[in-house]
């Protein structure tokens, strides 16, 4: 039996599935900062919990040394006793009130709608965010289907928009990172090209490279330059995964795209006080929408926005 793709891919079956999505991206650009802070922290106490390696560091007294470390110690200790978090486990529940959702409270865009933006149990508002990324998310698989056609390929290039949108809420968030989405997916970008799906291995490897030391290159020279970071190495790193799918003839328009796009979102959040303490915006929102755009338009006309077709 040959599946039907035609009905299974079509644009409109992916946007569903893409609002589905949506609801678990929700989840991860909320819970991931805070479990690896959670892990953070912890590795961190144990490592301070050594005694002899924080008066070997620090240079402090024996007695500070022990001190610091007993106190290191319990905190480790406190933090395993926590109860387990992680993107499945605890239930998903009101921030205000801790009432657990119930599965019809979960549906994407419908149970948001249903209860009128606002709890069932404390009638506390819910964030307007929350359907705005579902719906985000399957607009975007629509937009993939309606790219690629009705064919199994399509589903790849959905996950790739998925882990960039998880990617920009996090970032946005919190102006992290994580390795946890960038580094999966220049990896899947790599053996994708590897297996033949998306360009040659040869310009998947280019691209991830050329990415990787274009913006690290900057990050050096402003650095030198002013002694401040201009950016954080996560930008690296999600530039390497836009190169490795979408190739090195792609890494300009996607990085003039998000500078000028950047600069005016945060020009506007100036004029408005919306800027965040230090003053900066996140790059990698911008580095994403540089991709997506990229990727929904095609490496030909993008050539020829660019005067290079």
């Amino acid at each position: 039996m040959v599946l039907d793709w035609s009905q299974l891919l079509h644009w409109w079956a992916l946007g569903i599935i893409g609002l589905c999505v949506g609801s678990f991206l929700n989840v991860v650009a909320y819970r991931l900062p805070r479990k690896l802070e959670r892990e953070w922290l912890t590795d961190a106490s144990w490592q301070l919990s050594d005694a002899e390696a924080v008066q070997r560091s620090s240079g402090c007294e024996a007695t500070q040394a022990k001190a610091l470390a007993a106190q290191a110690r319990s905190l480790a200790e406190a933090l395993e006793k926590q109860p387990p978090f992680g993107l499945a486990r605890p239930r998903s529940r009101c921030p205000q009130c801790g009432h657990v959702l119930q599965w019809h409270e979960n549906i994407p865009l419908v149970g948001w709608l249903r209860l009128g933006g606002k709890c069932s149990a404390c009638k506390g508002r819910i964030s307007a965010r929350y359907p705005l990324i579902e719906l985000g998310c399957g607009l975007m698989f629509a937009a993939v289907g309606w790219r690629f056609g009705a064919e199994p390929i399509a589903l790849l290039w959905c996950a790739f928009a998925a882990v960039l949108l998880a990617a920009s809420l996090v970032d946005w968030d919190t102006t992290l990172l994580p390795d946890n989405l960038t580094l999966p997916l220049l990896w899947a970008g790599l053996a994708a090209a590897w297996m033949g799906w998306t360009l040659p291995l040869a310009d998947a490897v280019l691209g991830a490279v050329a990415g990787y030391l274009s913006l690290w290159s900057v990050y050096w020279l402003f650095k030198l330059a002013t002694g401040k970071e201009g950016m954080g190495y996560g930008d690296f790193k999600l530039l390497a995964a836009l190169g490795a799918w979408l190739g090195p003839q792609m890494l300009l328009p996607i990085i003039l795209g998000a500078s000028a796009i950047g600069a005016v979102v945060g020009i506007g959040m100036k004029l408005t006080s919306g800027l965040r303490e230090g003053r900066f915006v996140p790059f990698g929102p911008f580095l994403a929408g540089g991709g997506m755009v990229v990727m929904l338009a095609g490496a030909p006309r993008v050539l020829g926005w660019m005067g290079w077709a």
